[in-house]
């Protein structure tokens, strides 16, 4: 894209990413807390969310069961996969779940688990067409909400539905955000003429995208997982790479799901210098390398 908001770069040509430990691959996931049952902020437009049987008059009680399955049950069976492969959780949250359900944050952060900012709930969408006061006023009553509600101020953004103005990234810097989940579009992390980091995830591998929108199938899912991380190993040969994987515990924390994500995770944990790491950690060692 042609555009202000980063340098243009192609990756034959950057300088030698290194991990800590010289470890070839940093590997992360990150685990969406989302709350579907609000109202839209005023002054931003509303997200057509996925889940349920499709759209249907309020109270679409389809839709929002089955994405409270995520909070009441599949956040628990993924967080018990991350542990058991050595992979630390970072958990985008919205401001209602942390809201509606302090014990999930307890326990997310028992656990250990990094904070990223996810908005106040899955229904707002971001775009140009929000003012720039009604979106500065939006991130920072996020930040303030999130850092009441779980002590911690976070460091990093993920936008509902990876939505964001123009505006956005330079809104972020201003408000003290360091780095953002927003943009998919490398396999490095990078900087932004703004001041922020983007630490892309792997877009193709979103379990809502791959599986909810393009309908793959689980068994295939799973071997995109392994064959993703087997090219990116491959290829972190002559300077590191990332590996990020974007999961939301109504979908792939459902029983029939979850094993895909186990077996990948083992995947990984069977090869040596991989770095299994949090976003604060990768975008601290991408901005200070040892």
């Amino acid at each position: 894209m042609d555009h202000g908001l980063y340098e243009w770069s192609v990756l034959p040509d950057r300088p030698r990413l290194v991990w800590p430990d010289e470890a070839r691959l940093a590997v992360g996931v990150v685990v969406q807390l989302a709350s579907a049952d609000e109202d839209v902020t005023p002054g931003l437009r509303a997200a057509s969310l996925l889940g349920g049987l499709g759209k249907r008059p309020h109270p679409d009680v389809p839709l929002l069961a089955h994405r409270a399955y995520g909070h009441r049950v599949g956040v628990f069976r993924l967080l018990d996969a991350l542990e058991q492969y050595g992979v630390p959780a970072t958990v985008a949250m919205d401001v209602a779940t942390a809201t509606r359900y302090p014990f999930l944050v307890d326990h997310v952060l028992d656990r250990g688990a990094t904070i990223v900012a996810a908005g106040r709930s899955a229904v707002d969408l971001v775009s140009e067409q929000a003012a720039e006061e009604v979106e500065r006023a939006y991130i920072a009553d996020t930040l303030d909400a999130l850092e009441r509600l779980t002590g911690t101020r976070p460091r990093g953004w993920y936008g509902p539905e990876y939505s964001e103005s123009t505006r956005t990234p330079r809104l972020l810097a201003e408000a003290g955000v360091g780095y953002t989940l927003n943009w998919v579009n490398d396999d490095q992390p990078y900087r932004m003429t703004d001041g922020l980091v983007a630490l892309p995830p792997t877009y193709e591998l979103d379990d809502a995208n791959a599986l909810l929108q393009r309908k793959v199938t689980i068994s295939t899912y799973g071997r995109m997982l392994t064959d993703s991380f087997d090219v990116l190993y491959r290829e972190s040969s002559d300077s590191g790479r990332l590996y990020l994987l974007h999961l939301r515990p109504w979908i792939t924390g459902q029983p029939f799901r979850i094993g895909q994500v186990e077996r990948a995770l083992a995947h990984v944990a069977a090869h040596r210098e991989v770095w299994r790491a949090s976003t604060d950690d990768m975008v601290q060692a991408f901005l200070q390398p040892a």
